[in-house]
């Protein structure tokens, strides 16, 4: 990711994340975001590690890959039982990337958590990034949306 940092400590066996300078950009990244990515990235809580909307600690639950240019990709999240009400599913229209990458640094972890994300805009397109546990995506798209349900 360009601004958030998701890093592993050892001294701690945890995960130091820090979206501080995500946020402080925020601003100036909005108006370059199509529509759905911007409600998305800007939406109250989102990086409030305390809220209820805050992607952190959801749990990766399905990826529905496009069979074709004019298909949708999906993922669903589920709610973490100690921290969200709702899980999140997010859609992706148009997309020309998508990348999965498997890290193995937390072997302990049996699910797939969300750590932390980034929205960034992309020649009038965006870009997705989702840090987890034990894996990474990434997902280059015309634009997206974010339904909490």
């Amino acid at each position: 990711m360009k601004f958030v940092k998701v890093e592993w400590d050892s001294e701690f066996s945890g995960f130091s994340i820090d979206p501080t300078a995500y946020q402080e950009a925020l601003p100036d990244l909005l108006e370059l975001l199509p529509p759905g990515a911007r409600g998305f990235a800007s939406e109250s809580g989102h990086y409030d590690f305390g809220s209820l909307r805050c992607v952190k600690d959801l749990q990766l639950s399905e990826i529905s890959t496009p069979a074709n240019k004019s298909d949708v990709l999906s993922i669903q999240f589920a709610p973490n039982q100690w921290k969200h009400e709702e899980g999140l599913l997010i859609r992706y229209f148009n997309v020309t990337r998508f990348e999965l990458d498997f890290k193995r640094k937390a072997d302990w972890m049996h699910d797939e958590a969300v750590l932390m994300d980034e929205v960034l805009p992309r020649d009038g397109r965006c870009s997705h990034e989702i840090e987890l546990t034990d894996s990474r995506i990434y997902v280059e798209c015309e634009d997206m949306t974010a339904i909490w349900g």
